[in-house]
């Protein structure tokens, strides 16, 4: 695989991707191979993963597969030390998992709410705190976290999800700043904020609203991977993807109220439209098989 062709500033770091069978974590995983570097996998899906490492080892790139759960503290300690024996050092940890359930949250089960949480929230903790403990005793070392436009914006009938993006801005916040405090300057965490995406999210997501949710005009994994690798080499506090995510957030700081109803109100109209749903957790508590979202023939990106 060539580096002059995509991100050339990632040729020979090691990066992990947690949340890579499929959608953004799968599309950062091929394009980080690209530029050359060696890729660790991790999720659910061992069959997915497998298929990922074919693709990227059948394109010249090199990567490891972990299969493992962002719930389990032990899967995630076992995916840096396999990731360390395999490669050496990690440069870079992308905290990418995440599952939602779309209901009023009065109706949709606790438990589902509470692994959204475990998932999405207490999962990126962990992997960020392993990767922590690594790039602080060795100086150096970027973690680059998934969030969402909803870290800032929350949609109604996603609210699980949308507490636990906002949990993992304020996370990244507050690292960034015990990282000053402490003089520590070789060390950095980031959050990108996308907009809705085109993946296997939305069919993913527990749904117990009756009808299938997808907002409109979703950007591809690709555009949101490139900014994951963006910030891996030049990391700032939140990057908006695209300019909807931008225009959100700017409607968000001038009028915060109108722009949070507006939301909701494009919410409950996409949800009117879309097709019956029966109800079910989706991926909220297993991994469901699904096709790869991210193109294997993706259009070339933006140098770093």
């Amino acid at each position: 695989m060539s580096a002059t062709t995509s991100h050339p500033r990632l040729a020979g770091r090691t990066i992990v991707v947690v949340g890579a069978s499929s959608g953004i974590g799968r599309a950062v995983a091929l394009r980080a191979a690209a530029a050359g570097a060696s890729v660790v996998v991790f999720s659910r899906r061992a069959d997915a993963l497998d298929d990922l490492a074919r693709c990227i080892r059948d394109r010249g790139g090199r990567a490891h597969v972990v299969p493992g759960d962002v719930g389990r503290t032990e899967d995630l300690e076992w995916l840096a030390i396999e990731a360390e024996r395999v490669f050496g050092s990690i440069d870079v940890w992308v905290g990418n998992a995440g599952v939602a359930t779309v209901a009023p949250f009065w109706e949709a089960p606790l438990d589902e709410h509470l692994r959204v949480v475990d998932t999405n929230l207490a999962g990126v903790m962990r992997g960020t705190h392993i990767a922590l403990s690594r790039f602080i005793e060795r100086g150096s070392g970027v973690i680059v976290n998934t969030a969402s436009v909803e870290s800032v914006v929350p949609l109604a009938l996603q609210a699980s999800y949308a507490a636990t993006k906002a949990g993992v801005l304020s996370l990244t916040r507050a690292l960034r700043q015990e990282l000053r405090l402490a003089g520590i300057t070789g060390v950095a965490v980031a959050a990108v904020l996308p907009w809705a995406v085109r993946t296997p999210f939305w069919r993913h997501a527990g749904n117990h609203a009756g009808r299938a949710l997808r907002l409109p005009l979703m950007d591809e994994p690709e555009v949101v991977a490139d900014a994951i690798l963006r910030a891996a080499v030049a990391p700032r506090e939140r990057l908006a993807v695209g300019w909807k995510a931008r225009a959100a957030l700017a409607g968000h700081r001038v009028a915060p109220g109108l722009t949070t109803r507006l939301a909701a109100d494009l919410v409950r109209s996409c949800l009117r439209r879309g097709d019956d749903a029966t109800p079910s957790s989706g991926a909220v508590h297993h991994g469901l098989g699904d096709p790869a979202a991210a193109a294997e023939t993706p259009r070339p990106p933006r140098a770093v």
